[in-house]
């Protein structure tokens, strides 16, 4: 599938079978489950465990500059390396890595159609030795903060009407009949949503097979509850990783102009002190 600029951002199984060997590309796979990656991957991936590589360590916070940079050093990534992510749970995490490598300004990143599920189902070429690429120095671009919502905006963004807020989290989460999805450790205070929000679940943008609806389904999906491009539009979930599996869907599927992804998601609201809530 390609977004409405013509870049292509999502590739196929049979891509990467047939890039498995071009040095130009880097396969890296990015786990809910973070042992999956030692129980077989794509030949050649590296793999980055999104609770230790993909947030700062001391502060509730994504990866800094200078952790993403030796992130990607260490990982044999370059500025004008192709990064290709997939991951289970229908490229959760995978998206959650895409948006973060996207603020920090990375040009050609993609995602696997369907993820590490699709692969497996093929009976595709798996391997349980971890990737040793040889090291890059590489040096990031300076955060580009539009893609990324903080409580500031999201403070004022529930009482506009050029804007919305889509809840990807599940039906029972958004009424606020359980906190958070069964074995996940996060957590809040309260349920509910943010006043206002629309309840889309991230899950209704795939297929069964893991793969991305079509451009019509999802355009339908997003704007028979009025989430269309001609608004400002901020996705949220628990901590920020199913809705930046949305945030991708609209901005790179569906070309949103101005949709960010608020990473606090309810973890922050629903902790927050004075903040209102819906159920």
């Amino acid at each position: 599938m390609a977004t409405t600029s013509g870049s292509e951002v999502v590739v196929t199984t049979d891509w990467v079978a047939a890039h498995l060997q071009d040095p130009k590309v880097r396969f890296v796979e990015v786990d809910v489950d973070t042992t999956a990656y030692d129980q077989g991957h794509v030949p050649g991936a590296v793999g980055w465990n999104w609770t230790t590589q993909l947030a700062d360590p001391v502060v509730r916070d994504i990866l800094p500059k200078d952790k993403l940079e030796a992130l990607l050093g260490k990982s044999g990534i370059a500025p004008d390396t192709t990064i290709v992510l997939y991951g289970d749970n229908n490229n959760w995490f995978a998206a959650w890595a895409f948006w973060q490598l996207k603020i920090y300004g990375h040009q050609d990143v993609r995602i696997v159609d369907g993820g590490r599920k699709k692969w497996l189902a093929e009976g595709r070429e798996l391997d349980k030795k971890a990737a040793a690429p040889a090291p890059t120095t590489y040096k990031a671009k300076d955060p580009d903060t539009s893609i990324r919502a903080l409580l500031p905006d999201v403070q004022q963004a529930y009482r506009r009407s050029d804007t919305v807020l889509v809840d990807v989290r599940g039906p029972q989460e958004f009424t606020g009949e359980i906190l958070a999805p069964p074995g996940l450790p996060e957590t809040a205070q309260r349920g509910g949503h943010i006043p206002g929000a629309r309840n889309i679940p991230w899950s209704k943008a795939a297929n069964d097979d893991g793969t991305f609806k079509s451009r019509d389904e999802l355009a339908a999906l997003y704007g028979a509850q009025g989430v269309t491009a001609d608004k400002h539009v901020i996705a949220y979930c628990r901590i920020g990783e199913r809705s930046s599996h949305t945030w991708f869907v609209l901005k790179y599927l569906l070309g949103f102009h101005d949709v960010r992804n608020y990473d606090g998601s309810w973890t922050e609201w629903g902790n927050l002190v004075g903040a209102p809530v819906e159920k």
